[in-house]
């Protein structure tokens, strides 16, 4: 195999693209760890306070479930102030929401509950086909 360099005086005009191809694969490895990833993780909604305090609002309509710490127990759970077993909670839950159009639920925990019995009530409340399930703060509550 053969190839022409060209004359001996005359100049190449041919562009050498070597650096050309040098920065567009550098300017597309920035890019590509620029690029941010987004994070997923559990959606939470925290319960807003009234706008108007004289307004009353509709208990019905409102599921909070509580997680009450027991020291050296497993966690006491309560449905809007009824004591409720963790084994009845699911099925609790699926009679509360079979006839509901909007399916929101909070969880409220003390403070020294373990966060994997949140979890876990968050999981029966998704078992129950709950749409929204929001963690209810004690800053939010002592706004109120």
């Amino acid at each position: 195999m053969s190839m022409s360099v060209g004359d001996a005086g005359s100049s190449m005009s041919e562009p050498n693209i070597t650096p050309m191809i040098d920065i567009l694969l550098v300017l597309l490895i920035i890019f590509m760890v620029i690029v941010p990833v987004t994070p997923k993780g559990l959606e939470a909604l925290v319960p807003q306070p009234p706008k108007n305090p004289q307004q009353q609002q509709n208990n019905d309509r409102t599921i909070v479930v509580q997680v009450l710490y027991r020291p050296g127990q497993a966690p006491a759970y309560k449905i809007n102030e009824t004591d409720v077993a963790h084994q009845d909670l699911l099925n609790q839950l699926q009679q509360i929401y079979a006839n509901r159009a909007e399916r929101v639920m909070f969880v409220k925990g003390d403070d020294d509950v373990n966060f994997a019995y949140i979890a876990d009530v968050i999981d029966i409340g998704r078992a129950a086909n709950v749409d929204h399930i929001g963690l209810m703060t004690p800053k939010i509550q002592a706004g109120q």
